[in-house]
C-alpha cells in the first residue's frame, strides 16, 4: 500500500489528509479493520517506537496507552499482585498471569484510567486473546502490533460494530535517519532521535548514595523511554516495571512534577484497602467506578465527599470514610519510586515534590547552573541520582 487517505487530519475541516512514504516506496503497515485517523496514526507510529525501544532496553513485552501523542502510561509485561489486578479491574481475567502481553497492557491501561479513556493501544509482540479481552470490554480508538492471534484478531473485529481501528505494523521496518514536518508551509528538517537508552547511560551517579538495583535501573530506562515519546516539557514516575505518572506538556517543570505525582499519588491510593474493599452495586460499569473512585480519593479535607444521592445509586454498602489525614499517612508509607525528567531540574523544588509521592530514585540529564542544589536536596532525602547527559524533548 503506497497511501492510505484520511477522513480528514487533526479537525475536520483539514482536508484533503492522507499518510505516505514521501520515498514512493509502501507504508509498513497493514490496517486490519477500520479506518483510523490523523491523530490516530500519530498515536500509533510514536507509541510503537515507545513499546519496541522498551522491549529491545529491557528485553521484555511492553505495552503503553497513549492519548493525544502522549503516553498515559507504558509497562513491560510483569505479573500483577492481587492489588493491582483488583485495582486494574483485570482480577476476573482469566489466564492473565500466563500471558505477558496482556500483563504489560493492564498494567499500562490501569495506571491512569481517567486519561486512557479512548486510548491508542501498542504492543510490542503480538496481541493475543488474553489480551484482546482486556481490549474488547474498554472504551479504546485502536491498537498497533506487529501481529495477532487469529482469535484475538476475531474478537477485536466484532468491537465497535465493526469498526475497531487495527493496524500491523512490519516490525523489521527502519525509518530514514532524516525526519521532516511542515509548520506554517515552513519545512522543518532533523536527523531521527536514535539515542540508545539502556544501563550504561545510568553510570553517572552524583548523589552519596550510590546504590542503584538492577531492577530500579529498569525502571529508570522505562521512564525514560516514556519520556522520549512524551511531549515535552514532562517528567514521569515509575515503580515495578511500569510509569505510573506522567506530566506532560507544561511549560514550567516543577508543574510537570505536581501533575505527574498527583496522578502518581491516586495510582497507590487505588490500591488501599478501603478502595479495594468498595463495594459497588450490581450493573455499574467500569467507566463510573472509575470516576467514583477518583471522587472518593479526591484532595478534600471532608472525611466523606460522596453524598447520599452518590452512594445509594452506585454503592450496594455506603463506603467508609477516606480522610485526608488517612491518605497523607498512608502515601507516606510509599518508598522505592523513581522520577525521571526529560531536561534538568532548574530548582530543587522539584526533589521536594517528588519525595512526598515517594521517590527515592532520580534521573536527569542534568546541566543546571543550580545542579549543585538539586544534588544537595536529593542527598537530604537519601535519593539516588543519575546525571544521564542527554536531553529528551519531544516535540
Amino acid at each position: 500500500m503506497k497511501e492510505f487517505s484520511l477522513k480528514y487530519g487533526c479537525n475536520p475541516n483539514q482536508k484533503p489528509a492522507r499518510i505516505y512514504m514521501a520515498n514512493g516506496g509502501d507504508l509498513p503497515v497493514e490496517i486490519l479493520c477500520g479506518r483510523p485517523g490523523y491523530i490516530n496514526f500519530l498515536d500509533a507510529f510514536n507509541s510503537y517506537q515507545l513499546v519496541k525501544e522498551i522491549k529491545e532496553a529491557t528485553g521484555m513485552v511492553a505495552a503503553t496507552s497513549f492519548k493525544h501523542v502522549s503516553p498515559t502510561s507504558a509497562a513491560v509485561g510483569k505479573k500483577l499482585p492481587e492489588s493491582l489486578k483488583k485495582a486494574c479491574f483485570v482480577d476476573d481475567i482469566e489466564g492473565l498471569d500466563d500471558s505477558p502481553v496482556a500483563c504489560a497492557y493492564a498494567r499500562a491501561r490501569g495506571t491512569d484510567r481517567m486519561s486512557s479513556f479512548g486510548d491508542w493501544i501498542a504492543l510490542s509482540d503480538e496481541c493475543d486473546l488474553t489480551t484482546a479481552k482486556i481490549i474488547s470490554r474498554e472504551v479504546s480508538d485502536g491498537i498497533i502490533a506487529p501481529s495477532y492471534s487469529k482469535d484475538a484478531l476475531e474478537l477485536l473485529k466484532t468491537k465497535r460494530k465493526g469498526n475497531y481501528n487495527i493496524v500491523k505494523i512490519d516490525p523489521s521496518y527502519v525509518p530514514e535517519e532524516t525526519e521532516r514536518k511542515q509548520v506554517y508551509g515552513i519545512t522543518f528538517e532533523q536527523g531521527r532521535n536514535n539515542f540508545k537508552i539502556n544501563r550504561d547511560l545510568l553510570a553517572n551517579i552524583v548523589t552519596k548514595n550510590k546504590t542503584l538495583p538492577d531492577e530500579k535501573a529498569m525502571d529508570m530506562i522505562i521512564a525514560l523511554i516514556t519520556l522520549k515519546y512524551t511531549q515535552s516539557n514532562s517528567v514521569c514516575f515509575a515503580v515495578d516495571g511500569q510509569a505510573i505518572g506522567v506530566g506532560a506538556g507544561q511549560q514550567s517543570r516543577i508543574h510537570c512534577t505536581r501533575l505527574a505525582a498527583s496522578k502518581a499519588d491516586l495510582w497507590h491510593l487505588r490500591r488501599h484497602e478501603k478502595v479495594l474493599g468498595l463495594k459497588f452495586a450490581e450493573g455499574v460499569g467500569r467507566p463510573d467506578k472509575n470516576n467514583i473512585i477518583d471522587i472518593y480519593l479526591s484532595d478534600t479535607d471532608s472525611a466523606d465527599v460522596l453524598g447520599d444521592n452518590v452512594w445509594q445509586k452506585y454503592f450496594a454498602v455506603r463506603p467508609e470514610p477516606f480522610t485526608r489525614e488517612e491518605k497523607d499517612a498512608y502515601l507516606a508509607t510509599i518508598k522505592g519510586v523513581t522520577l525521571a525528567s526529560d531536561a534538568f531540574f532548574p530548582f530543587s523544588d522539584n526533589i521536594e515534590k517528588a519525595a512526598k509521592s515517594g521517590v527515592s530514585y532520580v534521573v536527569e540529564p542534568g546541566g543546571s547552573v543550580r545542579d549543585d542544589l538539586v544534588i544537595q536536596a536529593a542527598d537530604g532525602h537519601g535519593m539516588v541520582m543519575c546525571f544521564t547527559g542527554m536531553r529528551l524533548f519531544h516535540h
